[in-house]
């Protein structure tokens, strides 16, 4: 072998000990359209992945798998011992949301298996205990709709909704939620596998779906933003690759017309720095998604439930729900809908539908029924966000 060559490859295979073990030489390699800049992993989606497509080719999209883990229940009384480190979460901020103006432009898209609507709504009768599981922290999942589609239409509802994205061959669905006019936010493993170094691709947002309809129509990317350090597999984790710092991520999406989807649904606000959480690190949680074992995954559900931050667990905000596969992405909300007039003062932090972290992952026993989401701070909703505005022209119109 040539010395120059000689020397190239034992520095490789240095560098794949370091990381490891072997890693393939894809691995390493730099994908296409990707670029590193200021601690965020950027994707510049081709224009070939923003054109119209055929629908149908979503038919078939399986739900991204939840990350588990297999773990003693997270114990919230024992974790309210443990005060956060300021320096984990910094200092509180706020993004408000907007309402938008409800117009809709329906389209039909395909079911993720056959949906039996003829007893979807029928009423429930008698009493019944809270549902918990053996992680010990009550919660109710339930439909967000009542009756047929009469909520999930209506704001602040109408900002979350499905992610659709291509891994090789195969279709993915997760849940995500407008945070700007034509930016949303989901978990950064719906975007991009954790340390491997390659975004997904062919993403499309359905605002609002329920069952076939698309109420707000059908959305492509533009770009995706995922931490630098969970694209390459250095963030911090309390289980590699499932339990993180930073499974956060944003997508700018490409305008139709000069309009985003958040014109017509309006956007959630988002906030950091443990907005909206306690002195001793309390909240109630409501969350949103589109977990497969509900209705095949086709209609918005919703979890209620007292969420606390797990300091020994990434700070991970730790909340109690039924919700599986396919919620992943889903919005982690505080202070969830309409607020009545008052004829009382509003308590502290109390800003209304405010997004502050993305379901992340779940426990591998579904006995537990406990689910964690990285926590929103500085270092990522705010950076990648940023990051996805510095634009100008129609780019920063989605940021308005």
């Amino acid at each position: 072998m040539n010395p120059k060559h000689l020397k190239i490859a034992l520095i490789a295979g240095a560098i794949m000990t370091i990381l490891g073990g072997p890693v393939a030489t894809e691995a390493l390699a730099q994908q296409p359209n990707v670029t590193l800049k200021g601690g965020n992993a950027i994707y510049s989606v081709p224009a070939a992945e923003r054109r119209e497509t055929n629908v149908n080719s979503i038919g078939d999209a399986q739900p991204m798998p939840l990350p588990t883990v297999d773990m003693p229940p997270i114990d919230p009384f024992e974790e309210a011992l443990r005060q956060p480190n300021s320096d984990q979460t910094g200092n509180p901020g706020y993004s408000p949301g907007s309402p938008g103006t409800g117009e809709e432009t329906p389209v039909q898209i395909p079911l993720e298996g056959e949906a039996d609507t003829s007893e979807l709504f029928q009423e429930e009768s008698g009493v019944e205990p809270q549902e918990y599981g053996t992680g010990g922290v009550p919660f109710t999942t339930s439909r967000v709709d009542t009756v047929a589609n009469n909520v999930s239409r209506t704001y602040p509802f109408r900002a979350a909704g499905k992610l659709y994205f291509q891994n090789g061959a195969a279709w993915y669905v997760c849940s995500a939620s407008l945070i700007k006019r034509g930016v949303i936010v989901t978990a950064a493993h719906c975007v991009a596998e954790f340390g491997k170094r390659r975004f997904y691709r062919n993403f499309q947002f359905v605002p609002a779906k329920f069952n076939a309809l698309a109420p707000y129509g059908t959305w492509y990317a533009e770009a995706a933003y995922v931490k630098t350090s969970y694209f390459n597999g250095t963030d911090p984790c309390a289980v590699r690759g499932i339990v993180c710092a930073n499974d956060v991520a944003v997508i700018r999406i490409a305008p139709k017309s000069g309009t985003f989807p958040g014109t017509a649904t309006g956007w959630l606000g988002y906030a950091w720095g443990g907005y909206g959480f306690t002195p001793n690190n309390l909240a109630l949680i409501n969350q949103l998604g589109y977990p497969s074992t509900h209705d095949s995954g086709n209609i918005m559900q919703r979890t209620d439930s007292q969420g606390f931050v797990s300091a020994s667990n990434s700070y991970n905000t730790v909340w109690g729900s039924r919700q599986t596969g396919g919620s992943s992405g889903g919005p982690e909300l505080v202070n969830l809908g309409i607020r009545g007039a008052l004829t009382t003062p509003l308590g502290s932090e109390a800003a209304i539908n405010t997004v502050v972290g993305a379901t992340s992952w779940g426990y591998t026993n579904p006995a537990v029924k406990l689910q964690g989401a990285s926590p929103f701070t500085t270092n990522n909703i705010v950076s990648l966000v940023n990051s996805a505005c510095i634009f100008s022209g129609l780019t920063r119109a989605a940021c308005k």
